[in-house]
């Protein structure tokens, strides 16, 4: 219909100086000869298919005419504003951001309607409608008020409102966009009007705001209470998680001084694999083949790196090596770990009740873990007393383990497992606890996020065993930095120690010698 009408409507504005017309006369118009030229045809289209077809008319037509003679395009503001201000408050010569002042429109748009659509609906019934029918009758209501209150909006600016208005009922508010940009990794909220996203290990001021703190407060309770958990001034933090695998971190006041944070490491939708890792130089092919080798060679891994350097990526990566006959328990604070196998058991640990009882640890559920005759045990971040019993999984068959540290280097992760052993309240000598974590642990993968916001392995490193009293280790692969490439990448080399690894015997029997030699 729309290829249909589009000629006849060209020809009309031809005669009329569109290139004069502002923005909302133009779309006026576009809708007076689109409803003529429906009214002399046959037709069944209903009041929603109508405004549908009027709508990608003035978008298609405005864009024809735009073309033809550089008129401004239907969806750009008509009287020039810059980010919001009124003409008058416009220096002379001053550029105009038309993506900001449509965003500032909007906002506006959306801060007057929506106490009136909230007074005029039934929140609990619109609760229980999908989000297409509720769109619908809020587009309906939206179109009243505009005409009620005299707000001329275009109809992507009336779509753009309807928008917002359903994020904050139905989904994380002003958050919505963010969550829905692939580019984005992590989305940082320090109070109501300052938010912060990483892209590309870039950290970056976006333009969303919320109202106050009193809206910031609503979607952070609205995240943790999807999960049974809570955040308030007797619990004024909480970790969680959204309903697609993504991380959240949520601290309010009275720790947080300045207002409500929001921490949110986003789930990728498109699985990293070991594969993917080396065509994006995170890694090179032959440490690649090695990982694959000494996951399939079910070796106790511990992935060690700093906040955000990809640890739970990795750890994502490795397990894809796992059978897929074998039974694998997960144990996390807030699940994020996504395993492709059929048979994984998720456990997530449980906070206190307003009572400070029913605590479930992540100790205890590795306790529980031991009884549920896994093959292999996976724990999201090994951060305390249940160090220990991870130690004592690893050597007591649970072979092809992995967990993830916060660590800067191999060394200082050993280190830390051996300080978490302390904090179990065991007394053992230092000797007897390195002995364990020796025996226990077979290799240490060292990730970092280095200064151009790539994340690379730096450290393949095996342990060994003891001499004395201390943990010996060999280095199987470094990342020898060299210098930086004109677009601010940095080149280097992973090279390989050429060291003959101490798990060579367990990868012959599982038939994979020949090609860790190979890799090496």
């Amino acid at each position: 219909m729309v290829d249909r009408l589009r000629p006849a409507i060209l020809e009309r504005l031809q005669s009329q100086n569109p290139g004069e017309m502002s923005r909302h006369s133009l779309a006026l118009k576009i809708g007076e000869i689109a409803s003529e030229a429906l009214d002399g045809i046959d037709h069944q289209l209903g009041l929603l298919e109508r405004r549908a077809l009027f709508s990608a008319l003035i978008e298609t037509v405005s864009a024809a005419l735009a073309v033809k003679s550089q008129i401004v395009p239907a969806e750009a503001p008509a009287i020039p504003q810059a980010n919001g201000l009124p003409p008058s408050m416009i220096r002379p010569g001053a550029k105009v951001d038309p993506s900001a002042t449509a965003r500032a429109t909007v906002e506006d748009a959306k801060r007057r309607v929506q106490p009136i659509v909230v007074q005029r609906i039934d929140v609990g019934a619109a609760a229980k409608l999908d989000r297409e029918e509720l769109a619908n009758q809020i587009g309906e209501l939206v179109n009243e008020i505009l005409k009620e209150q005299k707000l001329h909006l275009n109809q992507r600016e009336q779509r753009a409102v309807v928008e917002l208005l359903l994020d904050d009922m139905l989904g994380l508010g002003p958050l919505e966009p963010l969550l829905a940009d692939d580019t984005i990794n992590d989305i940082m909220v320090n109070g109501p009007n300052q938010v912060f996203v990483e892209r590309a290990g870039k950290l970056t001021l976006t333009d969303v705001k919320f109202r106050d703190n009193a809206h910031v407060m609503n979607i952070a309770s609205r995240i943790v209470s999807q999960i049974g958990r809570r955040i308030d001034e007797s619990s004024p933090l909480c970790d969680a998680r959204l309903l697609d695998g993504s991380r959240v971190n949520i601290i309010i006041p009275p720790l947080a001084i300045d207002g409500p944070s929001i921490s949110i490491r986003k789930f990728s939708k498109k699985g990293i694999t070991l594969d993917v890792m080396v065509r994006q130089r995170n890694a090179s092919e032959a440490l690649g083949t090695v990982l694959k080798i000494a996951a399939r060679s079910r070796l106790n891994i511990l992935i060690s790196g700093g906040t955000g350097s990809g640890k739970t990526t990795l750890l994502n990566a490795l397990s894809q090596m796992i059978d897929q006959t074998e039974r694998i328990v997960t144990i996390e604070d807030a699940a994020e770990l996504q395993l492709q196998q059929p048979h994984v058991v998720r456990l997530e640990t449980r906070p206190p009740n307003l009572e400070g009882h029913g605590e479930v640890t992540m100790r205890d559920l590795v306790k529980n873990a031991l009884r549920m005759r896994p093959d292999r045990i996976i724990l999201g971040e090994v951060r305390g007393a249940e160090a220990v019993d991870m130690l004592q999984a690893m050597n007591t068959g649970h072979d092809g383990s992995l967990g993830t540290v916060h660590a800067n280097r191999p060394r200082e992760a050993l280190t830390r497992i051996e300080n978490m052993v302390g904090m179990a309240g065991i007394n053992l000598p230092s000797k007897a606890v390195r002995t364990q974590i020796a025996a226990a642990l077979d290799l240490i993968i060292q990730v970092t996020r280095m200064r151009d916001g790539m994340r690379r392995i730096t450290h393949v490193t095996e342990v060994v065993g003891m001499e004395g009293d201390v943990i010996t280790t060999q280095d199987l692969f470094v990342y020898e930095f060299e210098g930086e490439e004109s677009d601010g990448k940095l080149r280097g080399t992973f090279k390989s120690s050429g060291l003959r690894p101490h798990f060579t015997a367990k990868a012959a029997y599982y038939g994979l010698e020949r090609p860790l030699i190979e890799a090496l």
